[in-house]
């Protein structure tokens, strides 16, 4: 068994983070947007930020479920998301804003009602 405490305070971060990347990113018509002014590039590095934070948290939540929470709600990309951490903190300046664009206007959603629905189910 896990620490349900641990998680529902990690997962609601999870969803604070999300919130706040939503938010941010509500100006964006397009992923030039992140490059053609020092604004676009503040947000594209404080979106990005906040999705390595989002990404630690699950692999730390992942890791004490042993798995067992993710997988109740496979509408979300995980792994994608866990992955996606590494890709920032490892190749930062190797990042496409395209794909972090597309990530906010494809997955967003998706993994903050997964998000909401996990913290539920720990509460």
């Amino acid at each position: 068994m896990f620490d349900k405490e641990l998680v529902h305070s990690l997962m609601v971060q999870v969803r604070e983070w999300l919130i706040k990347i939503k938010k941010r990113s509500q100006g964006l018509a397009a992923a030039e947007d992140f490059i053609t002014s020092e604004k676009g590039e503040e947000t594209f590095d404080s979106i990005c930020m906040l999705f390595m934070a989002i990404g630690e948290n699950l692999k730390r939540v992942d890791q004490m479920t042993d798995g067992s929470l993710f997988e109740k709600y496979p509408e979300a990309d995980w792994t994608g998301a866990m992955g996606f951490r590494d890709v920032i903190a490892h190749q930062y300046f190797q990042i496409d804003h395209e794909e972090v664009f597309s990530i906010i206007q494809d997955n967003l959603e998706t993994l903050l009602q997964s998000v909401e629905d996990a913290i539920k189910d720990v509460q």
